[in-house]
């Protein structure tokens, strides 16, 4: 089916008290997963390609893009695409034409002035181009080139006031929040702040992201749903489900050589993940029909779905 743009999940998860998951992708196979993930839970969700993936890919945004848009078109669910962690200015200014109805504008390791004036320009620009855009405030860590980071130290923790502000003062679309997880976690034992979590969703008026859940317990993403998160993103957890798959994989098959085979292992662990994930986020406690307090709409909930140059 065509792209829808992330705005319109979000807003319908909104309205649902649920939560859209995002599932970050590296490669073709986490693409492929992604999207076999998400059929077989029966769901819509967000393929994200981050700063960090497009380093990977030789600083190319199109190739990974493209293969992304062309899986999505053929899904038997809604997906969008999602432009994660931009740092560099140059990297979202490629957003609309390469089929990402979304972008989260990474700031946050500036001072606070600096990232709302830097956030406030990112918003202009993409709401100028018709992008839906999300940012950080507060220190999640644990992205590459970051401290390591204590997620409960003093001053880590988004602060609702100043929250407010912010959303006020850059016009952003979501706002993705530090409650105590971090990101590329590969255990499962983040404790989320719910205290905070409550205050900032009673004082903001703009969906709130999770960022790190993959640290996150089952219980603990339950909860912070129906607390208020409206986007779930997902990383780690996925390249934990492919690597543990392939080496098991190998480990078995000492003299196995076709990339296809260990590949495809891997793939398949990813997809029962993704799956897995989706049905975690389906048990909110208030359920699908209770609405969550009003919140403000994405600016840009349907405008058409950008796809790359033919």
């Amino acid at each position: 089916m065509p792209l829808v743009t992330t705005g319109e999940l979000v807003t319908r998860a909104a309205t649902a008290r649920s939560a859209v998951p995002a599932f970050n992708v590296v490669t073709l196979e986490h693409v492929e997963a992604v999207i076999a993930g998400a059929e077989a839970a029966g769901a819509p969700v967000v393929l994200q390609v981050s700063e960090n993936a497009v380093r990977f890919r030789y600083g190319r945004l199109l190739p990974l893009a493209r293969a992304a848009v062309a899986a999505a078109e053929r899904a038997a669910v809604p997906v969008a695409l999602h432009l994660d962690h931009v740092q560099s200015d140059e990297l979202l200014r490629q957003a609309p034409g390469a089929g990402f109805s979304s972008v989260m504008y990474d700031a946050d390791r500036l001072p606070y002035a600096e990232n709302l004036a830097a956030t406030r320009a990112a918003a202009d620009w993409a709401h100028g181009q018709g992008l839906w855009i999300e940012a950080e405030l507060g220190q999640i860590g644990g992205k590459d080139g970051r401290p390591a980071l204590d997620a409960h130290a003093p001053g880590a923790r988004t602060d609702p006031d100043q929250a407010r502000d912010f959303v006020a003062g850059t016009g952003v679309d979501a706002l993705a929040v530090a409650i105590g997880s971090t990101h590329a976690m590969t255990t499962r034992t983040a404790v989320l702040d719910h205290g905070l979590l409550g205050r900032l969703s009673a004082a903001l008026a703009v969906p709130l992201v999770l960022h790190g859940s993959s640290g996150v317990p089952d219980a603990g993403l339950v909860a912070a749903v129906g607390a208020g998160i409206t986007k779930v993103n997902v990383g780690t957890a996925l390249n934990i489900a492919m690597t543990g798959a392939i080496r098991a994989y190998l480990a078995a098959r000492p003299a196995a050589v076709d990339s296809r085979k260990y590949l495809g292992v891997g793939r398949e662990a990813m997809a029962r993940e993704v799956a897995r994930i989706i049905g975690v986020l389906a048990r909110t406690p208030a359920g699908p029909s209770a609405p969550r307090p009003p919140t403000s709409s994405p600016r840009h909930p349907t405008s058409s779905p950008r796809h790359p140059p033919s």
